[in-house]
């Protein structure tokens, strides 16, 4: 089944790994948040492999080991992760490949770019702060 908004499983389990080492006091391991998120614990360490190597996670490697954030939770929008994994989003976008739509209004309505904005103005918006206490 086809999706009007498609967000990765890496871009995913990025974002929900930051938000639950943020709002932990102990550190957390891939054990662990693969066993909150439900994830492939391979494909997690791949992901938090990207946030350690990139600057957003300090990791301890041992059997007590885990993770834990570098900065400012309040400072660490959800963007900024998303695009680590994903690269940048476009604003505007049309299913035509040119980028030159033979129409004069788009068929869509503009909801294809109305989304793309919005979506990226929620990621902009939203902290790790803000979202530690959802969980």
């Amino acid at each position: 089944m086809a999706k009007v908004v498609h967000i990765s499983e890496a871009a995913s389990l990025a974002v929900h790994s930051m938000v639950l080492i943020a709002g932990s006091p102990e550190m957390l391991n891939v054990n662990q948040i693969s066993a909150v998120t439900h994830s492939s614990r391979n494909h997690l360490a791949k992901v938090m492999q990207i946030l350690v190597k990139n600057g957003y996670l300090d990791s301890v490697r041992g059997p007590r080991g885990g993770f834990t954030l570098k900065g400012d939770p309040g400072k660490i929008n959800l963007l900024q992760i998303y695009e680590l994994i994903e690269g940048s989003l476009e604003e505007h976008h049309c299913g035509i490949e040119t980028q030159k739509c033979p129409f004069d209004a788009c068929v869509f309505g503009g909801l294809a770019d109305k989304f793309s904005i919005e979506f990226i103005e929620y990621l902009r918006t939203k902290t790790l702060t803000d979202l530690i206490s959802k969980y």
